[in-house]
């Protein structure tokens, strides 16, 4: 999972959106050659972009923290090199908020389009993602339709929190052993599902490292792990092996939100509140049971 960037990363957004829009169908009127460089732009590219515009894809897609499809990874791969974009030889690059770096005078000699996506960690966020993609390829309609049912899927969440009557307590545990506190797309997807993040109320704020005493700290409704199926296997994986965060987890309600919905903040990040809202829906409400 990425953590927070600098926001200076947005400030190029919007002139790099409308150069590149420009080129929307390529030269000469052909089809938008389009390269995605990291994982986070990926995400956008996969579900925004015409299919046979794409000709490369991030290093990033065979990670298992990506949800690429099939015709997604047998594509080229890029990354930030500029070397091995140009040798590409995209109308645009696509990158995540870490941007082009060093990279970024020497793609615009050689005439390729730059996007770098805005940084946030939360809705808003991904509405712009979408819409800047959305420009940046010519596919404004795509991009407006995609938030159409965004927001039908967030108002459908909001009338489940309603019908459950109460607010359970959620808790998130990254195989890492961190959690994830006010201001990070953990605690923007909880509060979609109509939970309240334990983290957060018991004083957290953005991303934690590994702490056991966490399990001491909170009693929640539902934990909600990641990584832990799908994650980079390391020696400090603390959230599956230390003891006081496995009876953590055994003791309560617990479901496996899958990582590459929320890697990054994109297109996954509704789907990972529905997740959430599935395990609470299936909880016993206070006073009962």
């Amino acid at each position: 999972m990425w953590s927070a960037m600098p926001r200076l990363a947005a400030g190029c957004m919007s002139a790099c959106v409308w150069a590149a829009s420009a080129l929307a169908q390529g030269e000469g009127g052909a089809l938008l050659r389009v390269a995605s460089a990291d994982l986070c732009a990926d995400a956008w590219i996969i579900e925004l972009a015409d299919r046979n515009s794409v000709i490369a894809l991030s290093w990033q897609v065979d990670a298992p923290v990506s949800a690429a499809p099939d015709w997604a990874r047998a594509l080229p791969r890029a990354s930030s090199d500029a070397e091995r974009l140009i040798a590409l030889s995209p109308d645009l690059a696509v990158f995540g908020p870490g941007g082009p770096g060093r990279a970024a005078p020497v793609l615009d000699a050689a005439g390729i389009d730059m996007l770098t996506l805005e940084w946030g960690e939360d809705f808003d966020t991904i509405r712009a993602s979408a819409r800047a993609t959305g420009a940046a390829l010519g596919r404004q309609a795509e991009a407006e339709a995609w938030l159409a049912d965004l927001d039908t899927r967030l108002a459908a969440l909001t009338r489940r929190a309603e019908a459950r009557g109460w607010q359970p307590s959620v808790f998130y545990l990254s195989v890492t052993g961190g959690t994830a506190g006010g201001g990070t797309l953990i605690d923007a997807a909880i509060r979609a599902a109509g939970g309240r993040n334990a983290a957060s109320e018991a004083g957290a704020s953005g991303w934690t490292q590994s702490d056991a005493e966490w399990a001491l700290r909170v009693s929640p409704d539902l934990v909600v792990t990641s990584y832990f199926t799908d994650g980079y296997r390391t020696a400090g994986n603390a959230g599956q092996r230390h003891a006081a965060f496995r009876r953590l987890v055994e003791r309560h309600p617990s479901v496996e939100v899958p990582g590459a919905l929320w890697s990054c903040t994109g297109p996954g990040l509704i789907e990972a509140a529905e997740h959430i809202a599935d395990a609470l829906d299936a909880l016993t409400p206070e006073g009962e049971g």
